[in-house]
């Protein structure tokens, strides 16, 4: 039996790589399960398993167990009702790459995300891209934005994978750390690591101008090493990003600005929807609470659009 790391993910195989550095290719023996989760990838990238090599010559393995998770960032499976698909396991922080235009980032989209990593304390890096696009009023817009979040205390960076602004601070985001970088289609994930990390090589392609959405460059997950002990993992571009194992009273829990006043509300239960004496409502008609915000939490108890 040896100890590795799952590095990349096929839905049937798995890339593993062992302490040595050696890489197996990996697949589930019989029907794999994970106590209380319903899941369509019972492995994710970053998940540290146990194996048995099945052809030495080959370099095939067997998965016969998954040691416990730090950590995951989850979403609804897309394509079956639910079960939830895991981007990544035993992450340091996440990164979400968002645009203001081709393909535009919506502020549910990032709230979502943000709530998905709150869930389990993960820290998390904005980074808007693109930003050799925007005009005068489109970087004072985003701006606000960043003032926004900043203000709730996320990390923001505004970045040029073309025109190289802030590629420097993005590497810098990333040493010594294992991170998820995630976002839509489009947004110049693969540009901007390889602005970082040319050797990978990673393959981009063009927004379609037809349709203002980015083309899918990445199949599965995978997980890069930049330098030692520097590690991302590149995911599919996500079109939609529906909660996974979130009650109605526990979202409030995952915004930073809610959390402090859960406690101020008249009743224990409150959904700060329409309950008298709720603080939360409070602080929006006070303008302490951003109304962009607070009309992703309503979508969010609502279960609204996963792409808003």
């Amino acid at each position: 039996m040896q100890n590795g790391l799952v590095i990349r993910s096929t839905g049937s195989w798995y890339e593993i790589r062992n302490p040595d550095g050696h890489i197996f290719q990996g697949r589930l023996k019989g029907k794999f399960k994970l106590k209380g989760l319903k899941v369509t990838n019972p492995i994710a990238v970053g998940d540290r398993v146990v194996f048995d090599v099945e052809d030495e010559a080959e370099n095939t393995a067997i998965i016969t167990d998954i040691s416990p998770r730090d950590n995951y960032i989850i979403r609804q499976s897309v394509h079956k009702t639910a079960h939830g698909h895991i981007l990544a396991a035993n992450i340091d922080q996440a990164v979400l790459l968002a645009t203001l235009a081709m393909p535009r980032t919506s502020a549910g989209f990032i709230d979502r995300f943000l709530v998905s990593a709150e869930s389990f304390r993960i820290p998390t890096t904005i980074v808007f891209n693109k930003i050799d696009i925007l005009n005068e009023e489109g970087l004072a817009f985003q701006q606000e934005i960043i003032d926004l979040y900043e203000r709730i205390g996320y990390n923001c960076l505004s970045t040029s994978a073309t025109e190289g602004v802030g590629v420097e601070a993005f590497r810098e985001l990333l040493d010594q750390k294992v991170t998820l970088v995630a976002g839509h289609s489009g947004v110049g994930k693969s540009s901007l690591v390889n602005a970082i990390a040319p050797g990978l090589n990673l393959r981009t392609n063009e927004v379609s101008s037809f349709a203002n959405k980015g083309v899918h460059t990445t199949t599965f997950a995978e997980m890069f090493e930049l330098s030692p002990n520097t590690f991302i993992i590149d995911t599919p571009g996500i079109k939609e990003l529906g909660l996974m194992d979130t009650s109605k009273t526990e979202i409030g829990h995952y915004f930073p600005e809610m959390r402090d006043r859960l406690n101020q509300c008249r009743f224990n239960n409150c959904l700060h929807i329409n309950e008298p004496g709720c603080a939360i409502k409070e602080a929006v008609a006070e303008e302490e609470i951003a109304e962009s915000r607070y009309m992703s939490y309503l979508s969010m108890i609502e279960g609204g659009d996963n792409r808003r």
